[in-house]
């Protein structure tokens, strides 16, 4: 579940914002004019296919490449005027962890502190918690060659939380790990948001997004073509219905008399329902079978997933097949 601490009554000041983000590579445009505003403390995803900008959008707020044209802060700081003050703000997490892999865990955690210029106390102590807080500590003295995507995956977080930074970026942080190491991932990023840290998140995973993210963006195209939360999204894009199966031929022909504009499948006497698949709706339908005498076998209910508004907005949905649902809920 989303792991905001905001409210409708006192919303969060913008911890990212952009206004008319823009990038080019030669004559193709990546990024056409993104307008984002994310509160603080929360976690946001950034979705599309790949080429669609994802990468591009977090290597320009992450100030590892500049704009071409627009504003945007970050922990605010103006990424263009103020690129010191929103490094020192972030952390980064790319697709694959950034290791040394010839370190140990703690040799890892204590040369990210050296590179952060924290004294050698502060250093070895914030390594210590780390160490402890992301469950590595029985590893620490192991070389991090020796490491499991997951614990790969866990010492890199950490590291990048050795500058206890405000706004984390984590670009497809769970790609190639295995659902256990995946959902290990995610309840670190639940653990960060609920103590105050902003989460911006790319992903190819659309179950990932709506496990993690208050708020979600679909970007292709070079821009911002949804956003909302997971629900909202959900809710623009039509195809709720009630599927309906008998097992008596004669009770599926009469339910059919009874709701003719519904998809009929023969071959499993089913018939799909399509409406408002809420609860007074259900109640509503539920009410008429019983009124007609008519008795299902058995009804579910089906409303549109990510998958479904991702494919809805980014027109045919083939630049990349993304990463469908992993029934890790």
């Amino acid at each position: 579940m989303p792991t905001s601490r905001q409210s409708d009554d006192h919303p969060s000041p913008a911890a990212i914002s952009t206004v008319g983000l823009r990038k080019s590579y030669g004559d193709k445009t990546v990024l056409d004019g993104i307008d984002l505003r994310i509160p603080a403390g929360t976690v946001f995803a950034l979705l599309g296919p790949n080429g669609a900008g994802k990468t591009t959008t977090v290597q320009i707020l992450s100030t590892l490449i500049a704009a071409d044209g627009g504003q945007a802060q970050v922990a605010g700081h103006d990424v263009a005027t103020s690129p010191d003050g929103v490094r020192a703000a972030i952390g980064v997490t790319g697709q694959f962890a950034a290791l040394d892999d010839l370190l140990t865990a703690e040799e890892n955690l204590l040369l990210m502190a050296d590179l952060l210029r924290l004294g050698k106390r502060e250093g070895r102590s914030r390594a210590r918690e780390l160490l402890e807080r992301f469950e590595i500590a029985d590893v620490a003295d192991k070389r991090a060659a020796t490491f499991s995507g997951g614990m790969r995956r866990r010492l890199d977080l950490a590291m990048t939380l050795v500058g206890d930074p405000q706004v984390i970026f984590l670009d497809e942080p769970t790609t190639g790990l295995d659902p256990r190491s995946r959902r290990t991932t995610w309840d670190m990023v639940r653990t960060l948001v609920a103590g105050g840290t902003t989460v911006f998140l790319t992903t190819q995973y659309l179950d990932e997004a709506d496990q993690l993210a208050d708020r979600i963006a679909v970007l292709d195209g070079g821009r911002i073509v949804a956003e909302g939360s997971a629900d909202e999204l959900k809710a623009q894009i039509p195809g709720s219905h009630v599927r309906l199966r008998f097992t008596d031929p004669d009770e599926y022909e009469r339910a059919a008399a009874a709701f003719p504009g519904a998809a009929r499948d023969e071959e499993n006497f089913a018939l799909r329902v399509a409406g408002d698949a809420g609860l007074d709706a259900l109640r509503g339908l539920l009410d008429r079978l019983d009124g007609a005498g008519i008795r299902a076998a058995d009804f579910s209910v089906h409303t549109p997933d990510l998958d479904d508004v991702f494919l809805a907005l980014t027109g045919n949905g083939t630049a990349t097949p993304l990463h469908v649902k992993e029934t890790l809920r």
